[in-house]
């Protein structure tokens, strides 16, 4: 239950299974701070309600009937009207595709539907809280996607040359899954110096969220299957 006077989080649930998404529901509504703002059983619905009710978050299926979870993320991310919301992607499917096809498309998390449900409830607060939710296991499941991709023999450099050295470190870092506070362990700086590192990076690259700082890491080359972590 929320709090009088307490701004909950506000949550649209999308997936075409009818029993999940009722339970998803009511996980959402149980929860202090979250609240759930409707369900949608596929992605064009999603769509819309997203624009009807302004949610900070959805929580969306990657397969779905008629146009997928991916399709629905893309559109919502890519809509002035739509933008500030964050799409936490769920699946069944552990498939490199589906991960970078996600997070390509805007979303700001990715996470298997058996993921226990307090880890559930804590990835939709910190995808509310404009960071991104990406494990170490799925940035190492990205590198592996880039690796098989067949693409051109030198990745550009995508604004790597408007980065300062240490920029570059916490760039690569981040691609790793690692958050601010373990960065800051690693290269032996405050996590305040981090913030403002992955702030500046932010800005350079005209992203979202780190998510997306992931996918410019990758595709500029700066993280490589080769790379030490």
């Amino acid at each position: 239950m929320n709090t009088p006077g307490e701004t909950a989080v506000r949550v649209l649930v999308a997936d075409d299974q009818a029993l999940l998404r009722s339970s998803l529901r009511l996980l959402v509504d149980a929860e202090p701070g979250l609240t759930a703002v409707g369900e949608a059983a596929d992605g064009e619905e999603a769509v819309r309600l997203a624009a009807e009710t302004r949610p900070d978050v959805v929580l969306m299926d990657v397969r779905m009937p008629g146009t997928d979870g991916i399709e629905a993320t893309r559109r919502l991310c890519a809509d002035p009207a739509t933008a500030a919301t964050r799409v936490l992607m769920l699946t069944m499917f552990d498939l490199d595709a589906y991960v970078y096809g996600a997070l390509r498309a805007g979303a700001s998390g990715f996470l298997l539907k058996d993921t226990p449900p307090a880890e559930l409830l804590t990835a939709i607060r910190v995808v509310a809280a404009g960071d991104a939710l990406i494990a170490p296991a799925v940035t190492r499941r990205l590198i592996a996607e880039f690796a098989a991709r067949p693409g051109p023999g030198n990745p550009s450099p995508g604004g790597l040359d408007r980065l300062t050295g240490r920029e570059r470190d916490v760039l690569g870092l981040v691609a790793r899954g690692l958050s601010n506070r373990e960065i800051a362990l690693r290269l032996h700086v405050g996590v305040s110096t981090v913030k403002t590192h992955v702030s500046h990076l932010l800005t350079k690259f005209a992203a979202r969220d780190r998510a997306q700082l992931v996918i410019a890491a990758y595709e500029s080359g700066l993280v490589t299957p080769g790379t030490p972590g």
